[in-house]
């Protein structure tokens, strides 16, 4: 209650639950959109989600908008929030290879890369137990991630056959999963 959360909205960060923001409205937050595919700065607030989408196909503007990227490195460095899922996580490492090869520079909040495949990297719905509770929600992407980063938490898929990793460093927060916070 009482929080400014700006979430992240263009044709990149477009997957977002509408119960998701329903739920945060409900809970008293205060929501507010943002592109960091144009904008260059962050709106005011509290905290930052980037959901999921397709910054494969925007590449070349999130790798332009340097900051933007500085933006969010503040935002984290100050010590608050971001939610980053799929995605919003995989626009956080340092490159994003796109499925022809060719390498761009991405936010560059966590350390390494997402390399996009042609083929079904993950798929199902999966809970996490994060220190802050259980969260479920659902995965579907064509990429990997490589990182010397340990993950906090394993996120683990309801027929108990794999998972998806959950990173965090300092108060950011990313996986591949898309989480459902009702």
């Amino acid at each position: 209650a009482g929080k400014t959360i700006a979430a992240a909205r263009d044709a990149a960060f477009c997957f977002l639950y509408p119960a998701n923001l329903e739920c945060l409205a409900a809970l008293g937050a205060r929501l507010i959109f943002f592109s960091p595919l144009v904008d260059t700065r962050l709106p005011a607030c509290d905290a930052v989600w980037l959901p999921g989408g397709y910054p494969e196909l925007h590449a070349d503007a999130i790798a332009a908008n340097t900051a933007m990227a500085a933006a969010l490195a503040a935002h984290v460095d100050a010590g608050k929030p971001l939610l980053a899922e799929c995605g919003g996580m995989m626009a956080c490492f340092e490159n994003l290879i796109t499925v022809d090869g060719a390498s761009h520079a991405a936010f560059g909040m966590l350390p390494g890369i997402t390399r996009m495949q042609s083929k079904l990297a993950g798929l199902g719905m999966l809970a996490a137990e994060l220190p802050e509770g259980r969260l479920t929600g659902h995965t579907f992407h064509y990429s990997t991630i490589e990182t010397a980063l340990e993950p906090l938490a394993e996120a683990i898929k309801s027929n108990g056959r794999g998972g998806e990793p959950v990173y965090r460093d300092r108060r950011l927060t990313a996986s591949y999963v898309h989480f459902y916070f009702p």
